[in-house]
């Protein structure tokens, strides 16, 4: 289990996260509809995940949303690297009634984030626009490389929750142990 703690002006969050877990969770940053989205990222992934953000939601949820996915990022890098006897790749395909997304990721320790997903407008009071801006924060910090595509889809609810499930999906897939493996690169190091 790895702790992180990250206090500025505008957020103070402390996260415990297991990524061999088995999807428990505690999560409260105070935006309802992001709090669900956690909840799903941590329960397909099986991931332990407790959260609490204490931000300037008064403002608006770009801080909290953005600096959650830092402070899930950093705990993940701890969690994956030195990297050795896991797959590294992973992909999945998530449905949600009309809504497909998939993701296809690298545990590279180099940080690239492709993000087709395009939902616009709120769902409820979140921003729909901050859901890149947190699987950007979390790829960045945590050495990931990512591709996340929204195949098909109207409900805007439905494309933004595929796109959580999908990347949690994909993560545990990359995760998965492999003592076969070693160290999953041609260089000897990731």
């Amino acid at each position: 289990m790895t702790t992180i703690q990250r206090d500025t002006k505008e957020t103070q969050i402390e996260a415990q996260l297991s990524l061999y877990g088995n999807g428990q969770n505690s999560i409260e940053t105070g935006i309802g509809f992001f709090d669900h989205m956690l909840e799903a990222f941590s329960k397909h992934g099986l991931i332990d995940l407790k959260l609490v953000c204490r931000g300037d939601i008064h403002i608006d949820f770009h801080h909290s949303v953005e600096d959650t996915g830092i402070v899930i990022g950093e705990a993940l890098r701890k969690e994956i690297f030195p990297i050795q006897n896991i797959e590294r790749y992973g992909e999945a395909t998530v449905v949600m009634d009309e809504a497909a997304v998939n993701t296809a990721l690298d545990l590279s320790n180099r940080p690239f984030l492709h993000f087709e997903v395009d939902v616009r407008d709120k769902i409820g009071d979140f921003d729909t626009e901050l859901v890149e801006e947190f699987f950007r924060a979390l790829c960045f910090n945590a050495g990931i490389t990512a591709h996340i595509v929204s195949l098909r889809g109207k409900n805007r609810h439905h494309i933004v929750e595929a796109t959580f499930k999908s990347f949690a999906v994909a993560l545990r897939r990359a995760v998965a142990k492999n003592d076969r493996i070693g160290i999953p690169s041609t260089k000897g190091v990731l």
